[in-house]
């Protein structure tokens, strides 16, 4: 089975009220993700992880010997250093800023960053999966992504906190642009991505 994650930004705090998530603190944050992960990915899965892993993490290594699976990560703007761990590459099959893949009926293009133009992106099978920009609506290019239903955030925050398969990520996205088709673009600067994390 094939699963998909992003910006789980394991070991950081500040992420907690960044992005409203739900709970009082980054350990038990860690918990939280480390047991969903777990609770659905099996050695022999493949885990695409988008991006920002961990952030600001005392002990990469103890998280990443946690976390089960085939792990191919497209590195973020928060991995290079934690990547630096002894060991830490260790833990993936590849690492890359950029993937495309053949599910057999889709071609995914991933990346950390949301592109609106990629290979084919005309065609009805081919789908860009992203990370980076967390829940926020408030991006001035929000109105773009929304009308993009084959560009899929595959942020933590919008997926239940846990790696989903592609179809719960096709309907993840689907429900959250319906749910935030109105957001209100703030001017360039004025958002989270802008606010040191």
């Amino acid at each position: 089975m094939d699963y998909f994650i992003a910006d789980t930004h394991f070991g950081h705090q500040n992420i907690i009220r960044f992005c409203d998530r739900p709970f009082p603190d980054a350990e038990t944050m860690d918990r939280a993700l480390i047991a969903n992960w777990n609770e659905r990915v099996n050695d022999d899965d493949r885990v695409y992880i988008l991006g920002d892993l961990l952030y600001r993490c005392l002990d990469p290594i103890g998280i990443l010997s946690q976390l089960k699976g085939r792990k191919h990560l497209l590195v973020g703007n928060h991995d290079r250093s934690w990547l630096n761990a002894p060991g830490a590459r260790d833990f993936f099959v590849s690492i890359a800023d950029y993937a495309q893949v053949n599910d057999g009926a889709h071609v995914l293009i991933m990346s950390h960053y949301p592109m609106l133009s990629y290979y084919h992106e005309h065609r009805s099978n081919v789908f860009m999966i992203h990370g980076h920009i967390h829940n926020d609506t408030g991006i001035d290019y929000w109105p773009a992504l929304v009308e993009r239903e084959r560009v899929l955030n595959a942020g933590a925050d919008i997926n239940g906190f846990r790696p989903v398969t592609f179809v719960e990520l096709v309907a993840n996205n689907k429900k959250f642009k319906q749910e935030h088709a109105l957001d209100e673009p703030r001017p360039f600067g004025a958002g989270r991505q802008s606010e040191k994390l």
